[in-house]
């Protein structure tokens, strides 16, 4: 168990990505804070699913656009598992519709980028504090902020490439003081995102496309996130790690 007794925030843990991510960290050994937002059958599923592998977990509601509900996440988690945290995922965020640019306006520019942007640079400012040498955060780009995304999706891939940007730079500010911080850049991973975003025939077009013939999985993202979070990752820093079958290469 790489991560016995360490501590591991993940937001946007209910379910997906986030959900895998906290299952594979607890059977790592690690206690985590499990942040949600949209459901409480998720945050509960999730939760269940952390204590059928034997992990210890708390789930903190809090939207991460928000400053306050920031601080909730940041005093909840001191008052259950103490003033040191080892361990951040920023995997909230979310592509939430496709629009040409005819139908962009403020609001929906707002959503994408406060949610996927300002979110993960407000989070990890805030949980920072607690983290010391040896810890890692671990940011969630995208594939599509290396190739600009798919059609009508120019915020999120925007909005993921400020992520993979804001990664190298804090790899540099961060070092010094011995944090390590990465990202993962997923491709097509079957989950609610492309249930809800993108068309059946165009999942089977791009998974017949990747060298590896398949959507990935919610599983093997958790998996890269594991070992970065781990010390056998210990000299990796300000990488934006590719996971997408050999669809695109960095």
């Amino acid at each position: 168990m790489n991560l016995k007794g360490k501590v591991a925030v993940v937001t946007g843990g209910g379910r997906d990505i986030g959900r895998a991510v906290c299952i594979k960290l607890a059977k790592e050994g690690a206690k985590i804070v499990v942040n949600y937002f949209d459901s409480d059958a998720d945050r509960d599923a999730t939760i269940a699913a952390i204590k059928a592998v034997g992990g210890e977990s708390i789930a903190v509601y809090g939207d991460v656009t928000k400053q306050e509900d920031i601080h909730t996440m940041v005093a909840k988690t001191k008052q259950a598992f103490g003033d040191k945290v080892d361990i951040l995922v920023n995997v909230a965020g979310g592509l939430f519709a496709r629009k040409t640019v005819e139908e962009l306006d403020e609001k929906f520019y707002n959503l994408v980028m406060d949610v996927n942007f300002k979110g993960t640079v407000f989070v990890t400012q805030a949980f920072k504090p607690l983290m010391g040498k040896g810890s890692s955060i671990i940011n969630f780009a995208s594939q599509a902020g290396r190739d600009g995304g798919g059609p009508g999706s120019v915020l999120y891939a925007a909005s993921k490439g400020a992520v993979m940007t804001l990664t190298r730079n804090w790899a540099k500010e961060f070092g010094p003081q011995g944090i390590r911080i990465n990202a993962v850049c997923p491709g097509m991973i079957a989950t609610k995102f492309h249930d809800d975003f993108t068309k059946n025939e165009v999942r089977t077009n791009v998974a017949n496309g990747t060298p590896l013939r398949r959507e990935g999985s919610a599983e093997e993202v958790a998996n890269l996130v594991a070992y970065l979070a781990s010390d056998e990752a210990s000299f990796v820093t300000g990488n934006n790690v590719d996971i997408n079958g050999g669809l695109a290469f960095s």
